[in-house]
């Protein structure tokens, strides 16, 4: 699987951006094929990465899945929301940022738009834990008020890194530092990685940052003068080839799931 990222995504021939109202009046399967968004981030990343490392991922994510998607699976593309609500990055030079409620707006948006073209199924491809919250309350409006399918997807690929990384890994860490090498090496400057735990695994109390029974608010610079939250320093093209081949795997699986039971309601 070349896992490169390419000037001309093969996604085009799926992207609704790029047809004409003819076409997408005309598509086929809208009563099951889901339409797929990306909603990711512009931030800082530490001093090794580049800004644009949650919709690198997500975009590199559609354009594969896409080649592995299970025979009679089926589904389009809407144009990413690339800038998220990342006020959690306030204070990092190249971080963008939307708010909360435009964020909300842009989903609202999107789905509506979707609807009224004849589509039955949203998919929301979050690349950006900052969005979560806004994404998941949006979608629950969106089904609740136009009857769409709406819905996050994701891999469900259990990455092999160590108990500290995943408990106090939050960002530019291990795992996205791996994935860009793998994706884009020229955009990385390994010599700049660095490691940088806001806790440990083993100290004591429920109470943290990320992935605990009891979480607390807080911005990078609360947890992190590098801007880094885990090991960067770990991260290796190998990993993120196999990570990125997995993930993307599972991604696909997962939607061809969604066809099978979207075609059943259909009747299609």
């Amino acid at each position: 699987m070349s896992t490169t990222i390419s000037p001309t995504p093969p996604y085009r021939a799926r992207y609704l951006a790029a047809m004409t109202p003819a076409q997408i009046a005309a598509l086929p399967d809208k009563a099951w094929a889901p339409v797929i968004v990306n909603t990711g981030a512009i931030e800082q990343h530490g001093r090794h990465l580049p800004v644009a490392v949650d919709s690198l991922l997500g975009q590199a994510w559609i354009t594969l899945l896409l080649e592995h998607l299970s025979p009679g699976a089926s589904c389009y593309v809407a144009p990413a929301i690339t800038v998220g609500k990342s006020n959690e990055h306030t204070g990092f030079p190249g971080t963008l940022m939307i708010s909360k409620g435009t964020l909300r707006q842009l989903l609202l948006t999107l789905a509506r738009q979707v609807h009224a073209w004849g589509f039955k199924s949203l998919l929301i491809l979050n690349t950006h834990g900052g969005n979560i919250a806004v994404v998941q309350y949006t979608l629950r409006e969106i089904k609740a008020t136009l009857g769409l399918r709406a819905e996050t997807v994701g891999s469900k690929v259990e990455l092999d890194m160590s108990l500290q990384e995943k408990r106090f890994g939050y960002h530019a860490n291990e795992s996205e530092t791996a994935l860009l090498l793998a994706l884009a090496p020229h955009t990385v400057k390994m010599e700049l990685a660095v490691c940088e735990y806001s806790g440990r695994v083993d100290d004591p109390g429920e109470l943290r940052p990320e992935q605990g029974i009891a979480t607390r608010s807080w911005v990078s610079q609360d947890l992190s003068k590098s801007g880094v939250m885990g090991d960067a320093t770990l991260g290796t093209a190998e990993k993120g080839q196999r990570w990125f081949e997995a993930s993307t795997l599972g991604l696909a699986k997962e939607i061809g799931r969604i066809c099978e039971e979207m075609k059943a309601k259909a009747g299609a």
